[in-house]
């Protein structure tokens, strides 16, 4: 093909970095838009263009929009509402405007796996993402939109301690996701004219409780560490009371889990763009560390 340019903006999370890695990997010029250079290329790595500014700047996106063909946006501000609102949503909106005025443009967009199921009210940061949705489908730009189910990667942060946690009881199988698995579907999307234009839930190959799941990787990867259940309303209060409310988004995406359990049919993303293929047990497998010592020359 010949060589275009993407503006990843959200390279530095644990989603955007494999897409950005992967878009990269498949021939594609990639721009970074980043607060940090230096903390982004220590991350990443060279190959990138990289852009130091945020996505609240107007000036700023308009700059690295320049000369791209498309841009893929990925952005996550935490629990506070307020950076919520300024980033996850008139962030977006803002990237969503400026990329209107340039003809051809393709954007992709990591929104919320609640949002189509109209519960998306549960999750405050999911009222923002089915907002940007609508903002992008009525704005007449060329669009991709992802919906993933709960990804692999997020598994390491429910250690704290000696313990791994379960927020509520979480009855319902996820088919877990690796941002690995993720990052080549948002490049064929880039590719695939049927991609254009469509939402796509993005689910994984194999289906486990989030008690199974984290129990496999404690077994794999931190044998030392305890399973266990914390009833959500036992979290909740704690978060609020010692924790200044920064476990509000994952204590309301747990709520929703536990009442819903996974939403979407990835049937569509997995025929056009190529299904995931990794299960927990080989994404756990390629996290060991490199083993030390001297090579067996025996045989």
């Amino acid at each position: 093909m010949d060589q275009q340019t993407i503006l990843v903006i959200g390279a530095t999370g644990t989603v955007g970095g494999p897409v950005a890695r992967q878009l990269l990997a498949d021939g594609y010029q990639v721009r970074l838009l980043v607060r940090d250079v230096e903390r982004a290329r220590t991350q990443l790595g060279t190959g990138f263009d990289y852009i130091a500014d945020r996505v609240e700047e107007s000036e700023a996106v308009q700059r690295a929009l320049v000369g791209c063909s498309g841009v893929h946006l990925s952005l996550q501000a935490g629990s506070n509402p307020e950076d919520i609102e300024r980033v996850e949503y008139q962030g977006a909106i803002r990237v969503v405007e400026l990329a209107e005025r340039s003809p051809g443009m393709h954007l992709s967009y990591v929104s919320g796996m609640f949002v189509g199921g109209q519960i998306g009210h549960g999750v405050l940061a999911d009222q923002a993402k089915g907002r940007v949705e609508q903002a992008i489908q009525e704005s007449g730009i060329q669009f991709t939109i992802f919906r993933p189910t709960y990804f692999m990667d997020n598994l390491p942060k429910h250690i704290q301690g000696k313990r791994a946690m379960v927020l509520g009881k979480q009855p319902h199988p996820l088919h877990l996701v690796v941002a690995s698995d993720f990052g080549p579907m948002v490049s064929r999307a880039f590719q695939e004219p049927l991609a254009q234009n469509r939402i796509f839930s993005i689910q994984g190959s194999e289906a486990l409780t989030l008690m199974e799941a984290l129990r496999l990787y404690c077994s794999l990867l931190e044998p030392d560490k305890r399973v266990m259940t914390i009833p959500l309303w036992v979290m909740s209060l704690l978060d609020s009371l010692f924790l200044g409310r920064q476990m509000r988004r994952t204590v309301q995406t747990m709520q929703v889990l536990q009442h819903y359990g996974e939403l979407g049919d990835p049937t569509e993303a997995n025929r056009l763009l190529g299904a995931p293929t990794t299960t927990l047990r080989a994404w756990c497998e390629q996290q060991r560390p490199p083993r030390s010592g001297r090579p067996d020359i025996s045989a």
